[in-house]
């Protein structure tokens, strides 16, 4: 056996690794291993045992390495868990959904109850806004929206009611980068529980649980995955609130196939290095655009004179290659040509995998309290296009995308 089965997987054996060794030793336990590099996929429903006295004994235990039924996962989707826990310090375990939106679902669902109150930061995911919106409300939880960027007033509505707090940072879309630490300060002065969606950077990039989340919330479709072929979310908590998630998301049915958990497990092997290439030539492209008199802003945590830099800087260890910029002066019609003549950039949801994609935005029509155009831009500066940077030649890309802004009339 490989002397690096004798510990991957493993927490306290991974405190003293950089997260990208981590990437690639975490999760591989030799009894779900054996001697190949890479956990079989272990496809099974029905988990047999020894005798009546095993069976009685699996009943009450509930806890990833225990075999029980197909329900509670097997080697498989305990390897990714497992590989998932050992990336955020501070972290008691990983629970693990078939998609993205799973994720912030059956983590609000564990804690949140009737009468309750949500509070949302404004630049949030927007199917996770519509289901607190609705689904929520239905169930007698309430929800108010908050600016991001407004610590201050953030706890300043904290009221009796409320419970949780949901964060993303940055937003997908408009990449605000809010003050995790203040942010969570004030929540749990406010005896609030914080949640926080780190599908951006990752944690390899930002360690949620350090900077005072109490459950990181991640979209394994996007980095974890890399190729564009699986859906796959997962929820990463502390001890005082893993019991809660793990429970209320097994009553609630919640498991992730096992064939998608091994392609998410050889995609969380590579990660860091795409992520690395990605923001590399994410903020190649971005300084592009930043120098364009067409374009009357780029908003790009890791580019120097982007809102957010500084906070960036401060908290992040890493980034990715999702980034918006927003046409000077420009209508719907040019936005849609300059996106149309785009040869390089496929037109679709999601990112996070190795092609590069392009979006237009309407951050507009998903915001509560925070308006869209920002102060920071002109009224009539409002057309956003969100681009996404895969691995191609970032001069390849600068390439595409100039002639697409020569295909367009000027303004």
């Amino acid at each position: 056996m490989s002397r690096i089965c004798e510990f991957p997987g493993m927490a306290k054996p991974h405190d003293d690794l950089k997260p990208a060794t981590r990437l690639v030793t975490a999760g591989r336990k030799p009894e779900w291993t054996g001697a190949a590099v890479n956990p079989p996929v272990w496809r099974t429903s029905t988990h047999l045992y020894e005798n009546c006295a095993a069976l009685e004994t699996g009943r009450h235990v509930n806890a990833d390495g225990v075999f029980h039924y197909g329900a509670r996962g097997g080697p498989t989707q305990w390897a990714l868990a497992d590989a998932l826990t050992a990336l955020e310090p501070g972290a008691a375990g990983t629970m693990l959904y078939p998609t993205g939106l799973a994720a912030p679902v059956c983590a609000l669902l564990a804690v949140l109850k009737a009468g309750d109150e949500l509070l949302v930061s404004d630049n949030s995911y927007d199917p996770t806004r519509t289901f607190a919106q609705r689904w929520l409300k239905n169930f007698g939880v309430t929800t108010r929206f908050f600016d991001p960027l407004d610590v201050a007033g953030f706890a300043g509505m904290i009221a009796d009611k409320s419970r949780a707090v949901l964060l993303e940072n940055p937003g997908s879309l408009t990449m605000e980068v809010c003050d995790v630490p203040a942010l969570s300060a004030a929540a749990k002065a406010g005896g609030l529980a914080v949640l926080l969606d780190n599908t951006w950077a990752g944690p390899t990039g930002f360690q949620a649980l350090a900077h005072g989340a109490d459950m990181s919330i991640l979209a394994l479709t996007k980095h974890v995955g890399g190729h564009s072929d699986l859906m796959l979310g997962s929820v990463t908590a502390t001890a005082e609130y893993y019991t809660r998630l793990r429970r209320s998301s097994l009553q609630l049915g919640q498991q992730a196939s096992p064939d998608d958990c091994a392609l998410a497990l050889r995609g969380l092997r590579t990660m860091d290095v795409r992520l690395r290439q990605s923001t590399a030539s994410g903020l190649s492209i971005a300084r592009w655009l930043q120098a364009r008199d067409d374009v009357a802003q780029v908003l790009f945590p890791p580019l120097p004179g982007s809102p957010g830099h500084e906070l960036w800087r401060r908290d992040f260890t890493g980034a990715c290659g999702l980034l918006t910029f927003v046409l000077k002066g420009r209508d719907e019609a040019a936005r849609a040509g300059l996106i149309d003549a785009l040869r390089l950039f496929g037109i679709g949801y999601s990112w996070g995998g190795f092609e590069s994609l392009v979006l237009p935005v309407n951050p507009e029509r998903d915001r509560a309290v925070t308006p869209w155009p920002p102060a920071f831009l002109d009224q009539a500066d409002r057309q956003a296009v969100r681009l996404w940077i895969g691995l191609e030649d970032p001069g390849d890309l600068i390439a595409d995308l100039d002639q697409a802004f020569g295909a367009i009339k000027p303004a």
